[in-house]
């Protein structure tokens, strides 16, 4: 089963993700274009996130209900007439706008996806198949940093913003007339369980805790890294679309050997590990002067976070099968949502007093204080895998 549904989801998310990735490097600079200060770049960023931490949960368990496709479908429509809007923001308060509606239609697709995949993944193989869902949807966004960054040179940033338009519609399409619904029988048979009573699962709590660290640090570093670079080294809108596509596809390859190691060894120690490189990446980026000195930290950090990401991917499988798919997906991706609402905020104040610095040294220390919360959390938990 999984091997015929799979393809057809991952092409789709992949379409999708390929446009939501086009605007990474140019979002920043074209809020800048628009006056705003750190602090507003990052309500900016946050606005997305905002909105989508608000409605993840509730399609998450009406997708354990109702099934998986209506809302992925409903979603990539959604992308591709919000983006657009993008285009006709001429104040920082209707780009925030844009980003809130834009992430309430990504409350419909990826975490919706991510629990599809959960469904029709057989037990032992987790880390494999969301090792290749990683792959996939994060490839197109790694693709998309690449494409948006010469597509904006040479042609203008509103080619770029009617791309992802064009590309979330195809993506709507594939999924609408290709796409199986297989979850309505999961869906039936998924356990009724509050979100309370999830709650006091301490690997649930433990992942939500490093869900939730690894986000902020990364609010910080996509939010900043394109402002550090045109800044601080010179670079272009090209190199900048180069770096986040080298970062973001060697995290989707890795992603692919990694999951497999995560099925066979302890999935807790590949967390903690990931997080501990992190660290280190986040640690030294603001001492890269060039741009080959900040590729080979981009590189490294990729390493981290393809060292962690497969093996909590697994391990929320596993919560799964004993909560329902959709909400414990919805629970993990409620705390990549807040990580993403409060980051960049955070690190834009930070930024507006006291350097852009200090915002990576910020998510230095969110990314080892999830390293610490994880372990504490899950060292009493029975289910995981050592």
């Amino acid at each position: 089963m999984i091997k015929r549904v799979f393809p057809i989801l991952a092409v789709s998310i992949f379409a999708c993700m390929l446009g939501s990735g086009i605007v990474v490097p140019l979002l920043p600079l074209y809020a800048e274009s628009l006056g705003a200060t750190g602090i507003g770049l990052g309500v900016i960023f946050a606005g997305f996130a905002i909105s989508r931490t608000l409605v993840t949960p509730i399609f998450g368990r009406l997708s354990d209900r109702h099934g998986r496709k209506s809302f992925i479908v409903v979603g990539l429509f959604l992308y591709a007439v919000i983006s657009p809007a993008f285009i006709w923001a001429d104040t920082v308060a209707q780009l925030t706008m844009v980003r809130f509606a834009h992430g309430i239609a990504g409350g419909l697709i990826l975490p919706i996806a991510q629990a599809y995949v959960g469904d029709i993944s057989p037990e032992g193989e987790e880390g494999k198949w969301m090792g290749y869902a990683n792959a996939a949807f994060f490839g197109g966004f790694g693709f998309g940093p690449l494409l948006g960054g010469v597509v904006t040179r040479y042609y203008g940033m509103d080619v770029a913003f009617f791309a992802m338009g064009g590309l979330s519609l195809l993506a709507f399409f594939i999924a609408l007339f290709f796409l199986p619904e297989v979850t309505r029988k999961h869906a039936a048979s998924a356990p009724s369980l509050s979100f309370r009573e999830m709650g006091r699962s301490r690997l649930t709590g433990g992942l939500f805790g490093y869900r939730l660290a690894q986000t902020l640090a990364r609010a910080a570093f996509f939010t900043f890294l394109p402002v550090f670079a045109a800044v601080r080294l010179g670079l272009g809108t090209d190199l900048i679309g180069i770096l986040f596509a080298v970062h973001i596809l060697l995290v989707a390859a890795l992603g692919i050997p990694l999951g497999r190691v995560a099925d066979r060894f302890s999935r807790r120690f590949m967390v903690v590990l990931g997080c501990l490189v992190t660290f280190a990446f986040m640690v030294m980026l603001p001492l890269a002067s060039s741009f080959p000195t900040l590729m080979a930290l981009i590189i490294l950090g990729s390493i981290g976070n393809a060292i962690s990401t497969p093996a909590a991917s697994a391990l929320v499988i596993e919560e799964g099968r004993r909560f329902g798919m959709g909400s414990t997906v919805a629970v993990f991706t409620t705390a990549l949502n807040i990580g993403m609402a409060v980051g960049p905020i955070l690190a834009g104040a930070i930024v507006d007093y006291s350097g852009i610095n200090n915002a990576f040294y910020f998510g230095a220390v969110a990314v080892l204080a999830g390293a610490g919360v994880f372990v504490w959390f899950t060292s009493a938990s029975r289910s995981v895998t050592v």
